[in-house]
């Protein structure tokens, strides 16, 4: 059985390999066991600060604030810009809260997400996550405020294209207020797993809410992170992933037949800021499956 020590040096290797640095934290949803790399940091959360918007409009619709029912029109050529979703759609559509959360979860949809926290507001969120004991998360900008500041940072109309900004200077990239944790959304690893543990366990909203959150992370379609380090069929991954120049990030719950329920966290920031580099989407999930099977197999015995 490794010591957490030398579980930490396979995973740092493997970043190393890859071009990333890496903060992580893992932990046992029905028990004490965790481990973490850096796991107090702050650290951008790119969209997996959608996971806190979910809970708050989880939550007021729980309390009878408004129905996740009720319909809106959501017209072509909403400001906030996405490469896919309801920013791609030619013709007005009606949706409801519920199927709109459905997007901002299962596929990163930035206009959604604006639309979702524009209805509960960013107060609320931040209320929500300061009774949640979350000191380190926090929610300052909406999707297009975030990509507006990194325009501005460099001088031009950005809409949410990684490419634009592969050529960019190390130096120039890190100046983003969008990558700087202080300026932007952000959170540490520790608090991210913390979340998704009051999520799981129906303590972060009214139990209904929970439910709803943990079905908008269940319908997540992106495989290649966090799902790529988990083989089998039965094993179940509910996540939310996040993405910006240099960073690629995701949280989630990993849950087995046997009834174990682990919750991870992996932010990771690149050397340089390419866009299409498989494996570092890849050793998101190499590094969670380690950090699972470590918390799976027991306490270390010397």
């Amino acid at each position: 059985m490794l010591t957490e020590s030398e579980l930490v040096a396979i995973i740092t290797a493997r970043a190393a390999e890859v071009g990333v640095r890496v903060w992580l934290h893992a932990a046992d949803l029905d028990g004490p066991r965790q481990m973490g790399i850096d796991a107090e940091e702050p650290v951008v959360t790119a969209s997996v600060f959608k996971v806190p918007v979910a809970v708050e409009l989880a939550r007021q619709a729980a309390d009878g604030e408004f129905d996740l029912a009720e319909r809106i029109v959501v017209a072509p050529g909403h400001p906030t810009a996405s490469p896919y979703g309801l920013a791609t759609f030619r013709h007005d559509v009606t949706m409801s809260w519920y199927d709109l959360a459905v997007l901002m979860i299962g596929i990163s949809d930035n206009v959604a997400t604006d639309l979702i926290l524009g209805k509960v507001g960013k107060a609320a969120v931040a209320k929500t996550l300061r009774r949640l004991d979350l000191p380190h998360t926090a929610v300052p900008h909406d999707c297009g405020e975030l990509l507006r500041t990194i325009g501005e940072d460099i001088g031009i109309d950005y809409q949410d294209d990684e490419r634009i900004l592969a050529a960019l200077p190390a130096e120039q990239l890190a100046k983003l207020r969008a990558l700087t944790p202080e300026e932007t959304c952000r959170t540490t690893a520790a608090e991210s797993t913390r979340l998704l543990g009051l999520i799981w366990r129906d303590e972060a909203a009214p139990a209904a809410a929970c439910a709803d959150v943990r079905r908008w992370l269940e319908l997540q379609v992106w495989p290649h992170r966090l799902r790529s380090g988990f083989a089998d069929d039965d094993v179940r991954i509910s996540g939310k992933t996040g993405t910006l120049p240099s960073l690629r990030n995701e949280i989630g719950v990993v849950e087995y037949p046997d009834g174990g329920r682990y919750a991870v966290g992996v932010f990771t920031r690149a050397v340089d800021a390419r866009s299409r580099v498989p494996e570092r989407d890849a050793f998101i999930g190499f590094a969670a499956a380690q950090a699972v099977d470590w918390l799976r197999r027991g306490p270390y015995l010397p």
